[in-house]
C-alpha cells in the first residue's frame, strides 16, 4: 500500500499552505536525516536529545522534497522559506502534535491495539495476547523490547516504545501485512514525549510500578503519572488493571468502568479474579471467576508473577469480545515468552532460567518464583546498567542477598562507567559482601556457577533476557544469556 497525501491535507489542522506548495505530495516522513532519500520529507523536532533542525541542510542535500520543522521565536508558525528550491514549513508545538500528524499519513487500517504498560510484564503480556489471538484464528502483532512484527518474525527495535512517526507507520505496515490486533509496550518515556499520543487504543492495560528509569523521572510520583497518562490522556477505549499492586489498586480508584484484575477474590462487579491458583513443574493452574463467568485452565508458565501476567491478558481478550471458550481450550498450548523466566535444562547438571529482571521488583519476583521450585540452592547471577539509576544498585543486592543461597555480581551494560564502581555500589546493600562473588565477565559467571552448583540446583541469570549485546564504554559486544546457558549446559546445536 502506498501512503500519499498532499502538504495541503497533511497539514490542513495547523496551517493553511499556498499553491503551489499545497499540492505537493507526501508519501513518507522521516525524522532521521540519515534516512532521507529522493521524494522523502523530513520532519525536524527539537528531541529530547538531539535537535533535529540542526540537519535540515543535510536532509535537503540527501533529496528531500520538503521539510516540516518545529517553529521557535526566531521561525514562528506559519513561516515558510526556501533553500535550494525545497520548502520549509514551520510549525509550533511540533513534536507535541507528532503522533496525529504521522496518523494523518498512515493510520488508514482496521488495526485494533492493545497497549500494556507498568514497569514489569509489558513483553510477556503483549507476546502472551499475540499467541493467544493467533491460537483462536486471528493475526496478531507485537511491538516493544523484543521486535516488532509477528512473533514468527520480530524485527528489532532500538527503543521500547519507537518515535511518533515510525510508531504510526509500523501499525500502518503490520495491518498492511494482515494484522487484526497490534499489542504494544508502552514505556513511561513513550507516553511523556508523546510517541503514542493520537493513536485510539482499543484497550489499556496497567502490569504493576516499582523502581524504574528515576534518571529520567526523577520521582516515584512523576514515574506513576507518566504511566497514567495512557488512561487519562490518550484514547483507551477499555482499562485492565492489576489491582494486586498498590499503585492499580489506586488507579482503579480513579478510572470509571476498568476493570480489576487480582490472584484473590472480590466482590465489585467490574472485575476478574482468581478464585485459586496452583504451581507445578509442569506451569500454572488458574480456576478464575468474575464478570464474564467462571472457569479454568492450565499454561506452561511459571511464578506468582507470570499468574498475574496470564489473567491480565486473559481479560483483556475477554473484554475485547473474544470467546472464552476459545481462550481455555487454546490456554495450554501458550508457550513462554523469549528471555523471560525461559528455562534451560541438561540432565546432570542444574537448572538455568533466563530472565529480563534487571528492577529491584522483578529480581525479587523472579527468585521468589523459582524458590518454590528449587529442591536445592538458589543462584542468582546479576548486574545493574551504568549512566542508569544508581539508587536501585544496593536494592538490587539485598534482594540478591536476602532470596538467593548463592549470589554473583556480574556486568549488564556498564556503559561509560566501571564496572567495577558499580559493583561497589552493589556491595553496599548487603550485610555480608564478602559472601558474593564478583565475576566481571557474564560467561565466566555463569560457567562457575555451572561447575559448582549441584544437579538440583537452579541458577537465575537475571537482567539481559533477550538481548544479545553488552554495551561497554566506546564499543558494544555481542553476548547472549540464552546462547552461554545452551553452551555450558551442552544443548547449543
Amino acid at each position: 500500500m502506498s501512503y500519499s497525501l498532499t502538504v495541503e491535507q497533511l497539514l490542513a489542522p495547523w496551517l493553511s499552505v499556498p499553491q503551489p506548495l499545497a499540492t505537493l505530495l507526501v508519501s513518507q516522513l522521516e525524522l532521521d536525516s540519515r534516512q532521507i532519500q529522493t521524494g522523502v520529507t523530513f520532519v525536524a523536532i527539537k528531541g529530547h536529545a538531539v535537535d533535529g533542525r540542526k540537519f535540515i541542510t543535510s536532509a535537503i542535500n540527501q533529496g528531500a522534497n520538503a521539510v516540516i520543522a518545529q517553529a521557535c521565536e526566531t521561525k514562528p508558525h506559519g513561516l515558510i522559506e526556501y533553500q535550494a528550491d525545497v520548502a520549509i514549513i514551520y510549525i509550533a508545538d511540533l513534536a507535541d502534535i507528532l503522533s496525529e500528524l504521522a496518523g494523518r499519513l498512515y493510520a488508514k487500517h482496521d488495526n485494533q491495539l492493545i497497549a500494556v504498560t507498568g514497569t514489569n510484564g509489558k513483553t510477556t503480556i503483549t507476546q502472551l495476547i499475540a499467541q493467544w489471538l493467533e491460537l483462536v484464528s486471528h493475526r496478531a502483532a507485537v511491538m516493544g523490547t523484543t521486535g516488532n512484527g509477528f512473533l514468527d518474525d520480530l524485527q528489532p527495535a532500538a527503543n521500547t516504545t519507537g518515535n511518533a512517526v515510525d510508531v504510526q507507520r509500523t501499525i500502518a505496515q503490520l495491518a498492511e501485512q494482515g494484522a487484526q490486533y497490534t499489542a504494544l509496550e508502552v514505556s513511561s518515556h513513550g507516553l511523556v514525549q508523546g510517541r503514542v499520543k493520537a493513536l485510539p487504543f482499543a484497550a489499556g492495560v496497567f502490569t504493576n510500578l516499582s523502581r524504574d528509569h528515576l534518571d529520567y523521572h526523577g520521582t516515584m510520583e512523576e514515574y506513576a503519572e507518566a504511566k497514567f497518562s495512557l488512561f487519562s490522556q490518550h484514547l483507551c477505549q477499555r482499562a485492565i488493571i492489576n489491582i494486586d499492586d498498590a499503585v492499580g489498586q489506586q488507579w482503579y480508584e480513579r478510572l470509571e468502568r476498568a476493570i480489576a484484575v487480582s490472584l484473590h477474590p472480590q466482590t465489585n462487579d467490574n472485575s476478574v479474579w482468581a478464585k485459586s491458583v496452583s504451581y507445578s513443574e509442569q506451569g500454572i493452574e488458574i480456576e478464575f471467576d468474575g464478570q464474564f463467568g467462571s472457569g479454568q485452565f492450565k499454561v506452561a508458565l511459571i511464578g506468582e508473577f507470570n499468574a498475574s501476567n496470564v489473567l491480565l491478558a486473559f481479560t483483556t481478550l475477554l473484554s475485547l469480545g473474544i470467546d472464552k471458550q476459545l481462550l481455555l481450550d487454546s490456554a495450554p498450548h501458550l508457550v513462554p515468552v523469549l528471555g523471560r523466566m525461559e528455562l534451560f535444562a541438561n540432565s546432570g547438571k542444574a537448572k538455568v532460567v533466563v530472565d529480563y529482571a534487571h528492577t529491584p521488583d522483578a529480581l525479587e519476583k523472579a527468585l521468589q518464583a523459582l524458590r518454590v521450585h528449587c529442591h536445592g540452592k538458589l543462584w542468582a547471577i546479576f548486574g545493574c546498567g551504568g549512566d542508569r539509576d544508581k539508587g536501585k544498585r544496593p536494592m538490587m543486592a539485598e534482594i540478591g542477598e536476602r532470596l538467593a543461597d548463592k549470589v554473583i555480581l556480574s556486568d549488564d551494560n556498564p556503559r561509560s562507567e566501571d564496572p567495577a564502581e558499580i559493583v561497589q555500589d552493589m556491595l553496599a546493600g548487603m550485610t555480608q559482601a564478602e559472601r558474593a562473588i564478583v565475576e566481571h565477565d557474564r560467561f565466566k559467571a555463569l560457567q562457575f556457577a555451572i561447575e559448582h552448583a549441584q544437579e538440583q540446583d537452579i541458577i537465575l541469570l537475571a537482567g539481559k533476557g533477550h538481548e544479545d549485546y553488552q554495551v561497554l564504554a566506546h564499543h558494544t559486544i555481542h553476548y547472549s544469556d540464552r546462547e552461554s546457558a545452551q553452551q555450558l549446559l551442552g544443548l547449543a546445536s
